[in-house]
C-alpha cells in the first residue's frame, strides 16, 4: 500500500523539497492541502477540534492521528496518557521523532490494546472511517468494546448534503447509495492512491446508529455544516 500521505508528511519534517498534496471525491474536483496544516499548533485549529481536545480526558485514542499535532495537545498540555493510531506507518515514525510517546501503525479494526480508554478521539471529518453507512455498526462496535464504561467519543463530521444543491434550490440526490458515501483519492508527487471509501455523516444518522450500538449522544457543537458530537458509552 502507498503511503502518500505519511510521505508527505516525512518530506514536510525533513524538509525533502515538500508539496501540498491534493485530495479529490467523487464529486468534487482536485483540492490542494497544504502540509503544515497537519502540524499546525492549538491556535491554528478550527473550533471543533479545539472543543474535542478541551473535552477530552483520561486515557485518551487518538485515531487517524497522522503527525500527531492532536496528540501532542493533549500529551504535553492537558498532560493525559495518550495513544496515537494510524494506518500510516511514516506518520507514526514522525509522530515518535515529534515526541508522541506512544504511537502504534495499526487499522482500528485490529487494534486491541491490553487496557480500555476513557476517551476516543476521531478528527478531521472522523466519521470517514466508517467508510459506508452499511459498516457503521462493525466500526461502532469496535470503538465500544475500546471504552471504558462511560468512556465517550469525540467525532467531527459534515453533511454534505449542499453539495447536491440545484440552482433551482432542489436536490439531486444519489437513488443508489448514501449521498455522504464517497470514493477518496489522495496525489502527492506525481502519484496517487487507489480510491478509498471515504464517509461524511449528518448528525442525525450518527445518532441513530451510535444509540443502537449502546451509546448516549450529544450534539456539542455545530459550525456551519460540520459538527462535533460526544457519545458516552452507557451499556
Amino acid at each position: 500500500m502507498k503511503d502518500l500521505m505519511g510521505q508527505a508528511i516525512w518530506d514536510y519534517y525533513y524538509d525533502n523539497s515538500p508539496e501540498n498534496l491534493q485530495t479529490e471525491t467523487s464529486i468534487s474536483e482536485l483540492d490542494d492541502l497544504p502540509i503544515d496544516y497537519l502540524f499546525r499548533n492549538f491556535n491554528e485549529m478550527n473550533l471543533l477540534e479545539q472543543k474535542a481536545l478541551e473535552l477530552t480526558k483520561g486515557k485518551a485514542l487518538d485515531i487517524g492521528s497522522g503527525a500527531g499535532s492532536h496528540s501532542l495537545f493533549l500529551q504535553n498540555e492537558k498532560n493525559l496518557e495518550v495513544t496515537a493510531l494510524d494506518i500510516s506507518p511514516k506518520s507514526i515514525e514522525i509522530s515518535k521523532i515529534r515526541g508522541v510517546q506512544n504511537a502504534i501503525c495499526a487499522n482500528i479494526l485490529d487494534f486491541n490494546p491490553i487496557k480500555k480508554f476513557d476517551t476516543i478521539l476521531l478528527l478531521m471529518n472522523g466519521t470517514g472511517i466508517f467508510e459506508t453507512i452499511d459498516k457503521m455498526d462493525v466500526y461502532l462496535k469496535k470503538l465500544h468494546d475500546l471504552l471504558n464504561e462511560n468512556g465517550q467519543i469525540l467525532i467531527d463530521g459534515t453533511d454534505i448534503l449542499y453539495m447536491y444543491e440545484e440552482e433551482d434550490g432542489g436536490f439531486r440526490i444519489p437513488v443508489d447509495h448514501y449521498y455522504g458515501e464517497l470514493d477518496y483519492v489522495v496525489h502527492y508527487k506525481n502519484e496517487s492512491e487507489e480510491p478509498i471509501k471515504w464517509l461524511y455523516l449528518d448528525f442525525e444518522n450518527l445518532k441513530d446508529a451510535a444509540e443502537t450500538n449502546g451509546f448516549e449522544v450529544e450534539l456539542v457543537l455545530e459550525e456551519g455544516d460540520s459538527y462535533v458530537a460526544k457519545l458516552t458509552r452507557i451499556e
